[in-house]
């Protein structure tokens, strides 16, 4: 029984997960419109005031919205320290070029 359950919440989670906002006839609908741009990010948006309802909206996207605060917590108070750590040694901890480009792009709590 406990293995049937588990299955089922895996597809469940599946389901959701791979459920997009658009199906392939909305997202053709909106490409044939004639206000269509594809460097428009906010295109089908506009296009389909339906698709962006409360009712149409993604389950998961309110389980992100409670979930966030405690993201930005966690990115404040352990990545972008161990970020500045690994910084200031970084042929210990292998941060590279790279690392150091994106972690020079992040704003600091007292940059406001």
């Amino acid at each position: 029984m406990r293995e049937i359950r588990l299955l089922a919440g895996m597809v469940l989670m599946v389901a959701l997960l791979a459920g997009g906002c658009a199906s392939t006839e909305q997202v053709q609908a909106v490409q044939q419109s004639a206000t269509y741009w594809p460097l428009d990010s906010l295109a089908l948006t506009y296009a389909d005031p339906v698709a962006v309802a409360p009712l149409h909206d993604h389950p998961l996207r309110w389980v992100a919205f409670v979930v966030n605060p405690w993201g930005v917590v966690m990115d404040y108070t352990l990545n972008r320290p161990l970020y500045t750590l690994a910084s200031g040694f970084p042929g210990l901890f292998g941060f590279t070029a790279e690392d150091a480009g994106l972690h020079a792009q992040r704003p600091s709590l007292f940059s406001r």
